[in-house]
């Protein structure tokens, strides 16, 4: 409960609103559902089975076509990615790293572009056009840094579908770049580092009613991409290097909650740190429901849980040059 009210009061000074005390949000079971009928016996038909009144079968509605919602699930060499095509969104993008692929630069992001997936059907798909002069940076959900070792992996992770608008200055080129560094560092203790990341809308309290809305902007020509109010991380590092000073066995995990918006690098990442279940609440996702909890060691207790600031101006410099070569909006 500490570590949820830092949270709270970090959110609540960066003006961002808090609103994970109210971590209510719902989302549809992560499953991929067919697009156009629901054969018999399949998950998708649970609950639509005709019923024994013979004077109405509201389960004909799908010989018209199943509605959804559908999900599409991709993967990738380096991670694997479950898009919303509601939010033009990912729900989240799941990524593997090790000292190994780290250590291998066989990639180079000034070779990568950014680009739509054609995976996914136009209508709902995320757009470069959505994204010009949004005053949004297209932030990559698995960082690009963590795919060096192959420059297929590398583009991979340029996919509109491993995107959301994120803030630029103060936290996309800062804050959460550091944050991504940190989660790379973790393979010098760690042989293997596992994250799941993606966006989240939470709640924020009106001050002239004191109820609790969801709100945020929508960005692109119509509006179709949603920009996240916050970005979670849930980090599960496995098979310490240093087994005289670690458990044997053990995960080590922690979840963290960031406000899309710009972080002093002052600010500590303990202030960010969740409950596991706090965000399972938020984002309706069964998260480690296949472990069990003695099994897990707070990650933030195993090792010193703070950014190191970077200069990651390169990093930046080539994001506007890619910016500059974006079509207009339509």
């Amino acid at each position: 409960m500490s570590s949820t009210r830092t949270l709270v009061s970090s959110l609540l000074s960066l003006g961002a609103g808090s609103g994970l005390t109210y971590l209510l949000l719902k989302e549809n079971e992560t499953k991929t559902l067919p697009s156009s009928s629901v054969p018999s016996g399949t998950v998708a038909n649970k609950g639509v089975t005709p019923t024994s009144n013979t004077l109405v079968n509201p389960a004909e509605w799908f010989k018209f076509g199943f509605p959804g919602p559908v999900h599409d699930l991709e993967r990738r060499e380096q991670f694997v990615s479950c898009y919303n095509r509601q939010t033009r969104n990912p729900y989240w993008v799941v990524e593997h790293f090790t000292p190994e692929s780290l250590a291998t630069k066989s990639g180079n992001r000034q070779g990568s572009i950014f680009k739509e997936d054609e995976q996914i059907p136009e209508l709902f798909r995320a757009k470069l056009s959505d994204y010009f002069r949004s005053g949004y940076d297209r932030g990559h959900q698995a960082p690009a840094a963590d795919s060096k070792f192959s420059q297929k992996a590398m583009d991979d992770t340029f996919y509109l579908t491993n995107m959301c608008p994120q803030v630029g200055q103060g936290f996309n080129r800062d804050y959460w770049a550091h944050f991504e560094f940190f989660c790379r560092d973790l393979t010098k203790q760690y042989k293997n580092v596992r994250v799941m990341t993606g966006p989240l809308y939470l709640p924020k309290q009106d001050p002239k009613d004191g109820k609790f809305r969801v709100s945020y902007e929508m960005i692109g020509n119509p509006p179709n991409v949603a920009v996240p109010t916050h970005f979670f991380k849930l980090v599960v590092a496995e098979d310490p290097i240093d087994t005289k000073t670690k458990q044997n066995g053990k995960l080590a995990i922690e979840a963290f909650v960031l406000p899309n918006d710009q972080i002093s690098n002052d600010t500590k990442l303990l202030d960010f740190v969740v409950p596991v279940d706090a965000l399972e609440r938020s984002t309706g996702l069964n998260l480690l429901q296949a472990v069990k909890k003695n099994a897990i060691v707070p990650l933030c207790k195993e090792i010193n849980c703070q950014i190191v600031v970077r200069d990651f101006s390169n990093k930046m410099n080539n994001n506007n040059k890619q910016k500059k070569s974006l079509p207009p909006a339509k």
